[in-house]
């Protein structure tokens, strides 16, 4: 329940001026305020834990993807660097769930139950998929370095995987980059329920260009073409969308604007940007490549950390709640209430 303070007294005057060319509107702008000071929406109980784990799953999918093209093309420093980066950005995304969560039991409970009305069954359930692939694929990799004495048995069968296992994880790779965009979208907060129809294209686009800055930063020049294209292409996606998101959004909008919100997201543009400008200009330059893919994959954690800041405090905020729903009925619209 809202209350619409206006301010002022009771019986206090409304209008004045008449006398000098017209009424003059003494109500100040509305206050939006909830009783006892409680929020309308109860923000996410989520600590940062989560905007890490956005952040690295984004990484894993898009390494998994240029992976197995790095695979397919013959190109194996960035197949190895890809391959281990997924890997190493599951385990950290695997870490900040459950840290989250608060016990291991919780995750392996999820997996109790399919519900496909749930984005959060659903993308329990692809990250359950497509991790053991990734990890096959990874250790296959690892399997290579070996020397080739050791190269026998479960070893020789494990190198025989590699190819099949990352052409699965790469299949598997996009719902994981997608769907958690789909999962804050489908909660109740202003901010990332009004951004529904383009944060999980901001999240792909920011996934591809985290791995591909990732690629980019641990491979060879001559080896780093697909990462540079991957990570030139996901920064035009990100960017273009989210500008899209911020337009389409409304009033819960202004949340990506201010306070820390505001300066991750400004940082998140002036990252990203910079770095597809370095990994264009930088093909030749093995220090400036890696600067840009630095600066792709610290824009990429600036979204995340963004979307999730501004998230939390347009829950915090009635406005943001009751405003847009006076303007849907004002407008004729079916006002729809999300638990």
């Amino acid at each position: 329940m809202t209350q619409v303070q206006h301010g002022g007294s009771p019986g206090s005057p409304h209008r004045s001026g008449a006398g000098r060319g017209g009424d003059q509107l003494m109500v100040p702008e509305a206050d939006f305020d909830s009783y006892y000071g409680r929020p309308i929406v109860k923000p996410a109980p989520w600590e940062h834990d989560i905007a890490v784990y956005l952040f690295t799953g984004g990484v894993a999918a898009g390494s998994s993807l240029l992976a197995a093209g790095a695979d397919l093309t013959g190109r194996p420093a960035l197949r190895r660097v890809a391959r281990f980066g997924s890997l190493a950005s599951l385990l950290v995304s695997v870490v900040a769930l459950v840290h989250d969560l608060g016990k291991p039991s919780r995750f392996l409970n999820m997996l109790r139950v399919a519900k496909p009305t749930s984005p959060m069954s659903v993308g329990t359930w692809i990250l359950s998929l497509h991790g053991p692939f990734a990890g096959v694929a990874a250790a296959a990799e690892l399997a290579a370095m070996l020397p080739i004495r050791w190269q026998r048995g479960p070893v020789r069968l494990l190198l025989a995987l590699g190819r099949s296992a990352g052409i699965v994880g790469a299949v598997t790779a996009p719902p994981v980059a997608a769907y958690t965009g789909v999962l804050l979208s489908d909660t109740a907060t202003p901010a990332w329920h009004s951004a529904y129809k383009e944060l999980p294209f901001v999240f792909c686009g920011s996934a591809a260009a985290a791995s591909g800055g990732l690629g980019i930063l641990g491979a060879p020049v001559a080896e780093a073409g697909p990462a540079r294209a991957f990570a030139v292409g996901g920064a035009l996606v990100e960017l273009a969308t989210e500008q899209r998101m911020e337009q389409s959004m409304g009033l819960p909008a202004e949340t990506l604007h201010r306070d820390r919100a505001g300066r991750l997201m400004k940082a998140s543009k002036a990252l990203t940007t910079a770095g597809a400008v370095g990994a264009l200009v930088g093909r030749r330059n093995r220090a400036l490549s890696m600067v840009s893919g630095a600066a792709l994959m610290a824009g990429s954690l600036c979204t995340r950390l963004g979307v999730y800041e501004a998230g939390i405090a347009s829950a915090k905020d009635p406005k943001y709640t009751v405003v847009p729903q006076r303007d849907r009925v004002d407008r004729g619209e079916p006002v729809r209430y999300r638990s």
